[in-house]
């Protein structure tokens, strides 16, 4: 999923992949050596950007390091291959799952990224973003109700005309 262009992310290694982060974001990894609810940092920072400043390391950027939280393990999808020779009595089929696990970015560099959310939030309640009251009824529905109370001028033993049937060819 694209970030925003003025967000805080980093551009991490782990397990031989690259992975595009954020604070708050989810991912799956391949399987770590860690205790589901611990916390891990990982130091490969490969580019780190902050609003419109980028650092870029050659390879790792030194000094960063992204703060994890282990969520879970998991098992990945379960892949197969299967090769087939007609006429030739060959068969192979293979297959496994992955071994994954799920993390949850806290911080990037030291940063949370928290001052996004705060002005968010200012922003949504200086906006006045209040309850709303009941939704307002359509038209077709205003008609139904009042068309089903009888109203002081007609007498209650009037029906609604039917609607014309059509005609049979």
């Amino acid at each position: 999923m694209p970030k925003p262009d003025s967000s805080l992310s980093a551009v991490i290694v782990s397990g031989g992949k690259q992975y595009r982060v954020a604070p708050g974001d989810h991912i799956l990894v391949d399987r770590l050596s860690a205790e589901p609810g611990s916390s891990l940092k990982l130091d490969r920072v490969l580019l780190l950007r902050n609003g419109t400043e980028i650092k870029v390391g050659a390879p790792a950027v030194d000094g960063l390091d992204v703060e994890v939280k282990v969520l879970a393990h998991r098992r990945g999808p379960r892949i197969e291959s299967l090769r087939y020779k007609s006429k030739k009595r060959v068969r192979v089929h293979r297959g496994g799952r992955a071994d994954l696990t799920a993390l949850e970015i806290i911080a990037v560099g030291g940063m949370t990224g928290e001052k996004e959310t705060e002005t968010k939030t200012a922003a949504k309640t200086a906006t006045g973003s209040k309850a709303k009251g009941a939704p307002k009824r359509s038209a077709a529905a205003a008609a139904k109700a009042e068309a089903a109370t009888p109203e002081a001028g007609k007498s209650e033993d009037a029906k609604p005309a039917k609607r014309a049937t059509r005609k049979k060819e």
